[in-house]
């Protein structure tokens, strides 16, 4: 299994230097004995308050490319403290990586308390998710009652019909944003026939598009 380690201390004093290289010492200790691979051993000084850390954005990403399914960490103190500790502890349980500690001498183990935070989070997260399919379907309801046929739009059908298509497509966006639905709805929608678009580009796009006319009405 490949595992990231993560060490940190709270002040950049020389002397918390020490405490780093007991953690990542102990921490290697921990991974040889449960039979994992490291592939990162990633040290920050800085509070655990703080959740704008180069360390944990690095600590994420390596779990997100790298596939590591395992965090080794001295105890879930060193993630960090209070609602950043929560917040951490969230995403990696999200990402489907386990977390163990040396404090556990294996997988760390939850308090009662943090479990049943981490159970509400997960179910606020499953009914937002919910209620934006729910707007997504509505504004498309609406836009098809006003006349959009989306089935009248549909391109690279046949042979070429599982290319990914990445240009967002400006008639269909103007057509959907005059329909009265939102960025966020149009970029959803278009990504459910094949276009691979977020909704900063298709805002982007509409933003073009509208300056270009407003360009040929002013020639």
């Amino acid at each position: 299994m490949k595992a990231v380690i993560y060490c940190r201390v709270s002040t950049k004093k020389d002397t918390q230097e020490s405490s780093l290289v007991r953690q990542e010492e102990e921490l290697l200790s921990l991974a040889r004995n449960q039979g994992m691979e490291v592939i990162k051993v990633i040290r920050e000084q800085a509070s655990g308050y703080d959740l704008e850390r180069d360390g944990i954005l690095e600590l994420l990403a390596t779990i997100k490319e790298e596939k590591s399914k395992a965090v080794l960490i001295q105890d879930e103190t060193r993630l960090g403290r209070g609602n950043a500790k929560i917040a951490l502890l969230h995403c990696i349980v999200k990402e489907g990586a386990t977390l163990y500690s040396i404090s556990h001498n294996g997988e760390l183990q939850l308090s009662e308390s943090d479990s049943m935070v981490l159970q509400i989070v997960s179910m606020v997260e499953e009914y937002q998710r919910k209620l934006h399919n729910i707007k997504i379907k509505r504004g498309m309801n609406r836009a098809i009652k006003q006349g959009y046929r989306p089935e009248r739009n549909l391109k690279n059908q046949g042979e070429n019909s599982g290319r990914e298509r990445k240009d967002a497509p400006i008639t269909e966006i103007v057509k959907l944003r005059e329909n009265g639905l939102t960025f966020a709805e149009i970029a959803a929608t278009l990504r459910g026939f094949g276009y691979q678009v977020s909704k900063a580009t298709v805002h982007r796009r509409y933003q073009e598009h509208m300056e270009a006319q407003e360009m040929l009405e002013e020639e």
